[in-house]
């Protein structure tokens, strides 16, 4: 399952449907452009916390489920917090993540 979502963030990466980066990460969250956020399980408690509390005010999902190499290695990029902007990609992989 973790390896069919990682798939799949690769394939929003390289479709244009991923926004990385913190403070890009933020402003899509403020524009409502977020369906789906992931925050690497290994960020920082300071980060992880300030995406909880943003995720819950924007209500879009946060996943904390992969550590930043997964997620790095997924997208091709050095990051620790993501979000899917397609609402596609982020019904394909919350059907992933309820599945198992």
């Amino acid at each position: 399952m973790k390896q069919e979502i990682l798939n799949l963030l690769g394939l929003a990466k390289r479709a244009g449907k991923i926004v990385s980066g913190e403070d890009s990460v933020l402003i899509s969250l403020q524009k409502k452009k977020a369906k789906l956020v992931f925050v690497a399980s290994d960020a920082s408690l300071q980060t992880i916390d300030k995406f909880d509390k943003k995720c819950f005010f924007y209500n879009v999902k946060m996943i904390k489920d992969f550590n930043s190499e997964e997620i790095s290695n997924a997208i091709g990029q050095n990051r620790k917090v993501i979000s899917l902007i397609d609402e596609g990609f982020a019904k394909a992989i919350k059907e992933k993540m309820e599945v198992h």
